[in-house]
């Protein structure tokens, strides 16, 4: 019993390290949330006009975001297609790989019984915001429409 509450305490050692499938759920949950999404995408192309709405900031102002060409990558990925996906946009396949890396961690976090801890620091997020920038800027320019979509 805890001695303010009154309320029995759970022997937290106990459970401490191992597995449960609840605790799995949500990892496996965010997987099938993922599947489903590029299952999609792999079999609605992004390339046929009429199934997906238009960037509005490429429709309003012609500047391809640092997400133009997403679904296209997405699309060029589910089909096995990495080289066309790198070209559709390179920064979407970096982060498809990052999922499944963080994806793979948690799970093995989660089955030690241990929580997963992502710590960003501002130095991490400025640099992502840096790159992508530094990205958007490039592929928009006259020498870096290699890179756009």
């Amino acid at each position: 019993m805890d001695a303010e509450t009154g309320k029995p305490t759970q022997n937290r050692t106990a459970t401490r390290g191992a597995p449960s499938l609840l605790g799995l759920s949500v990892p496996v949950g965010v997987l099938a949330a993922v599947v489903g999404a590029f299952a999609y995408v792999g079999s609605v192309d992004p390339n046929e006009p009429g199934h997906y709405p238009v960037c509005p900031l490429l429709r309003f102002t012609g500047i391809h975001c640092p997400g133009c060409g997403g679904l296209r990558s997405a699309h060029a990925f589910v089909h096995g297609d990495v080289l066309t996906a790198l070209q559709a946009n390179a920064p979407a396949v970096l982060g498809y790989l990052g999922f499944a890396v963080l994806w793979t961690v948690w799970v093995i976090r989660v089955a030690r019984g241990r929580p997963l801890r992502v710590d960003l620091g501002p130095v991490h997020l400025w640099t992502l915001g840096a790159l992508l920038l530094v990205f958007t800027v490039v592929r928009n320019l006259p020498f870096g429409g290699w890179l756009l979509p």
